[in-house]
């Protein structure tokens, strides 16, 4: 079966994820919290902190989690975003589910799954961020919510529709 290169070549209404996951943004002041990713999907990039959900956690439990164990930093009173939807030519699909807050409890901390840092959100790292990051984020940023769905080939994006709600 031919892998799908571009949006078109996917039946969206009945696209099922492999995995569905969380990425959450943690702001103070003009900065937002960031990870240098050590392992897993991304490994390398800087992104926000998250992960694939548990089974029967909702993307909320999975949100706090996911920040608690890759910094020991629990945010609270989170605001969804949206979702992005990701289909990889190899196969792997991934339906991830965007959260911010500006609330939060303890001390960014490295741990072996990721290094935190502090951003200004007016100079974001975006050539070592995913290349749809660079889409989305401003809308993560101005409080608005969207849905996102791309295919990417291996880190390359090929072909992607945003759509701001």
């Amino acid at each position: 079966m031919p892998q799908p290169q571009k949006l078109s070549d996917i039946d969206w209404t009945n696209w099922r994820p492999k995995d569905p996951a969380t990425l959450v943004f943690v702001f103070k002041d003009d900065q937002v919290l960031l990870i240098k990713k050590k392992r897993g999907l991304g490994a390398g990039k800087i992104n926000g902190p998250g992960g694939k959900l548990e089974p029967g956690e909702t993307p909320e439990q999975c949100a706090i989690r996911e920040v608690q164990e890759e910094l020991h930093v629990t945010p609270e009173n989170l605001t969804y975003h949206g979702e992005n939807l990701f289909q990889f030519t190899n196969g792997y699909s991934i339906h991830v589910h965007i959260y911010s807050t500006d609330q939060f409890e303890g001390t960014p901390t490295e741990t072996d799954e990721a290094i935190p840092v502090w951003y200004p959100t007016n100079n974001l790292p975006y050539k070592e961020m995913w290349a749809d990051d660079e889409l989305w984020l401003p809308l993560v940023l101005e409080g608005k919510s969207f849905t996102g769905r791309y295919i990417f080939d291996d880190d390359v994006m090929v072909d992607y529709c945003l759509e701001e709600k």
